[in-house]
């Protein structure tokens, strides 16, 4: 979808979401895209990037945003979205149709500080890197519910929601860093070539912003990954005990099998012609049950 133009500040600005073929061909036309350009940043699979065309003086920016498979479980990923200013047209691409990002623009759109595109792209910016920050609070609350929960009884639905928060760690933590180490480039890009005080605070101000969420996550990293290791050395321990009991168990049961199993033979055998042989040989296996537990407990396998 292509919206109608709007102006930031005497700049046109055309925002574009989930655009299909007729849509690309539109902008190829009626704007002079290269196609490379479109497909470029179109791509689900890009990451971040600054490109700077010297002959066409144009720029095009590329960042990652967090895209939601499912709020409630908190699984996220993260996709591309980018920004390209062509023959002093901006341009924003939002093919995923993350609502972070058409929040960012917005909200940068309606600040009466922005008086510049080059203002309008660094407050997007921030704005898209300040949307990581409540993920990172929910996944710290879903944390600190599965380390109670798993300490009291490890049920399944608890592992697969510890395997969810992992996994969108591991994109999300993926997303910053990579995100943060482009924004500390774009000062000594073309894009920050003369640039005023106002706009060296907007870089200052992403960038502190970006090291603040890429700290968050890396603490959640770690204390998710300790829980994990916490709970995996819980699970083999209750596994070893578990073991060590049935083999107890085994170990006793074989005694009297072994007993009965002589005396069950059809030949003559000592004390058979007693009249309370069984009795004896009951009390010989509990005799010997007992001798067997003692020495488990002195050889300390119990």
């Amino acid at each position: 979808m292509i919206k109608p133009e709007k102006t930031i500040n005497g700049t046109k600005w055309i925002e574009t979401i989930q655009i299909n073929a007729e849509e690309r061909a539109t902008l190829e036309d009626q704007y002079g895209i290269d196609e490379d350009i479109i497909e470029y940043v179109t791509d689900n699979d890009e990451s971040t990037n600054y490109v700077y065309d010297i002959n066409e003086d144009d720029q095009l920016f590329i960042f990652l945003a967090p895209y939601a498979l499912d709020k409630d479980a908190l699984r996220y990923i993260t996709q591309p979205f980018g920004m390209l200013l062509h023959k002093g047209v901006l341009f924003t691409f939002n093919q995923s149709g993350i609502p972070e990002v058409n929040t960012a623009l917005y909200s940068a759109l309606d600040n009466p500080e922005v008086k510049s595109v080059d203002a309008f792209i660094l407050e997007t910016l921030f704005t898209v890197v300040v949307s990581f920050i409540p993920i990172s609070r929910a996944i710290t609350k879903k944390r600190n519910y599965l380390d109670k929960m798993l300490n009291r009884k490890t049920k399944n639905s608890d592992l697969v929601s510890l395997s969810y928060l992992q996994q969108t760690l591991t994109f999300l933590s993926s997303a910053v860093q990579t995100n943060l180490s482009e924004l500390a480039r774009l000062p000594k890009t073309h894009f920050g070539v003369g640039a005023d005080q106002d706009k060296i605070d907007l870089f200052e101000d992403v960038q502190i912003e970006g090291e603040q969420v890429q700290r968050m996550f890396e603490i959640e990293t770690q204390v998710v990954d300790r829980i994990d290791h916490t709970l995996n050395s819980l699970a083999n321990n209750n596994l070893n005990d578990t073991m060590k009991f049935l083999t107890i168990w085994s170990l006793t049961m074989a005694v009297p099998t072994i007993i009965s199993g002589f005396y069950g033979m059809n030949v003559k055998l000592p004390l058979a012609g007693m009249q309370y042989a069984w009795m004896l040989t009951l009390g010989i296996s509990v005799a010997l049950i007992v001798a067997m537990l003692i020495m488990l407990k002195v050889w300390r396998k119990m």
